[in-house]
C-alpha cells in the first residue's frame, strides 16, 4: 500500500513554516489520541501516522531529506549523526524509529499538552539529562542569477540569529557566578504532574527544562547565554547549482543554550528567470531569430554564452523555423562532477515587415520564379488541400 505524503497527513502545504506544522500536529494528535477515541479501533493507527509525519517534518535535516527523496530517505538511510535510522530496523513505529511505538509516551504528552501545563516543546531533548540543547538549525533562501550558477560565485548575506553572549561566553551567569543544579527537579529538567487519569511530564517551571539555574544572571543576555545579532556571511556558490540546491554551513545556525554546540545554516538556492536562456537540468535552451535570406542562403551568427564568451553558430542553407542546432558541452557545468550539458538553439525565421516598394517588387519576382523545389512543404500541402 502506498505511503501517504507527510504534508498531506498533517494537512499543510510543503512551504509551511515550523509553527504551522507544529500547530497542525497538535490539533490532529488531540483529535486522534486513542484515549479520546476509545470506541474507534483505527484511532491509534491514525495517531501513529500523525506522529510519524511530525517527527520528520519538525526537524530541518529530516525535512530536507524527505523533501528530496520522500519516504525512501528513511527507509534505506544508514544511521548517522542526523538521527536517521533505517526503516526496517525493527522500530515499533514502522518508519525508521520515528513512530508512536518507538517513542516515550511522556514525550508525546509533553508535545501535545506542554504549553497548557507550563512547559513547552522547546524543553524537549534537553532537560532529561540536565544539559542544554544543540542550537536550532536555520534556513536562508538565496536567489541568484543564472550566470552565478554557471560560473560559481560568492554571495554576501545578512543573517539575524542567536549567538553566544560575549559577556558570559554563553554560560548565562554574571562574572564571579556560575550555574547551579536546579533544586526543584534535581537537575533532571522535568517534573511530573497529575492531570486527571494521566501523569504528565513537563519542563521544570524553575529552570525551564535546563536542569540548571543561575542565581546571578548575566545582565547582557539576562541569563539565556545568547544574544540576537545580525552579521554578514560569505556563501560560496559552486558552479552548476540548480533550483532547490541546499548548501550546509556547519555551526552557523543559532547558538545552543548554556554553551551547547550551535546549529547549522542551510542555504536553499533559487534561480531567477533569465531574459534569454531557459534551463532544463544541465542543458540550456534559447531561441535565435534569423532573417529570411539568412535562413535560405545559410549564414553564420554569433552567440554569447553565460560566461561571456562569444561562439560562432553556423545556420545551414534552407533552415526552417523551429529547427534546433545543438552545441555539445556548452551548457551548465555538472554540480560536483565532470562535464557539462548542451546548448540547444531554436531558429525562428523572421518574415520581412515594412517593405519598401523595391523590396516588395523583388519578393514578387522571387515568388513568380518559385516552384515545388523551392517550397516543397507548401507544395505538398496545397496538393492535399
Amino acid at each position: 500500500m502506498a505511503e501517504r505524503d507527510f504534508y498531506d497527513v498533517l494537512g499543510v502545504a510543503r512551504t509551511a513554516s515550523d509553527a504551522e506544522i507544529k500547530r497542525a500536529y497538535r490539533q490532529l494528535a488531540k483529535q486522534y489520541h486513542p484515549d479520546q477515541n476509545p470506541d474507534d479501533q483505527n484511532a491509534e493507527q491514525r495517531f501513529k501516522t500523525v506522529n510519524q509525519a511530525y517527527e520528520v517534518l519538525k526537524d530541518a535535516k529530516r525535512r530536507a531529506a524527505y523533501d528530496q527523496m520522500g519516504h525512501a530517505a528513511f527507509r534505506h538511510a544508514q544511521s548517522n549523526s542526523g538521527g536517521f535510522r533505517p526503516g526496517g530496523s525493527g522500530g515499533r513505529g514502522g518508519f525508521g524509529g520515528f513512530g508512536f511505538g518507538g517513542g516515550n509516551v511522556d514525550d508525546i504528552f509533553e508535545e501535545i499538552f506542554g504549553d497548557f501545563m507550563g512547559g513547552g516543546g522547546a524543553a524537549r531533548g534537553r532537560g532529561r539529562a540536565g544539559s542544554s540543547a544543540r542550537g536550532q538549525d536555520l534556513r536562508f533562501d538565496l536567489t541568484i542569477e543564472l550566470e552565478d550558477a554557471f560560473r560559481g560565485s560568492t554571495k554576501k548575506i545578512e543573517l539575524a540569529h542567536a549567538r553566544a553572549c560575549d559577556t558570559c561566553r554563553g554560560s548565562g551567569a554574571a562574572a564571579g557566578s556560575r550555574r547551579e543544579t536546579c533544586t526543584t527537579c534535581d537537575g533532571v529538567g522535568q517534573v511530573r504532574m497529575q492531570q486527571g487519569f494521566f501523569t504528565m511530564q513537563t519542563a521544570c517551571p524553575d529552570c525551564r527544562g535546563g536542569g540548571t539555574m543561575v542565581r546571578d544572571p548575566c545582565r547582557t543576555c539576562r541569563g539565556s547565554g545568547r544574544t540576537q545579532r545580525t552579521r554578514s556571511l560569505s556563501v560560496k556558490i559552486p558552479p552548476g547549482v540548480d533550483d532547490g540546491t541546499r548548501i550546509r554551513l556547519a555551526g552557523e545556525g543559532d547558538a545552543g543554550g548554556e554553551g551547547a554546540p550551535p546549529g547549522d545554516l542551510y542555504i536553499f538556492v533559487q534561480l531567477s528567470a533569465h531574459a534569454f536562456w531557459q534551463r532544463n537540468g544541465a542543458d540550456l535552451h534559447c531561441e535565435v531569430p534569423v532573417r529570411l535570406a539568412q535562413a535560405a542562403l545559410g549564414s553564420e551568427l554569433e552567440l554569447t554564452l553565460l560566461d561571456g564568451k562569444r561562439l560562432k553558430l553556423r545556420v545551414p542553407a534552407g533552415a526552417q523555423s523551429g529547427q534546433q542546432l545543438r552545441l555539445r558541452g556548452k551548457g551548465m557545468p555538472a554540480l560536483r562532477g565532470a562535464g557539462a550539458g548542451d546548448v540547444y538553439v531554436s531558429l525562428a525565421v523572421e518574415t520581412p515587415q515594412n517593405l519598401s516598394a523595391k523590396q516588395r517588387a523583388l519578393l514578387q519576382e522571387f515568388d513568380a520564379l518559385s516552384d515545388g523545389a523551392t517550397h516543397p512543404r507548401h507544395t505538398a500541402f496545397t496538393r492535399r488541400a
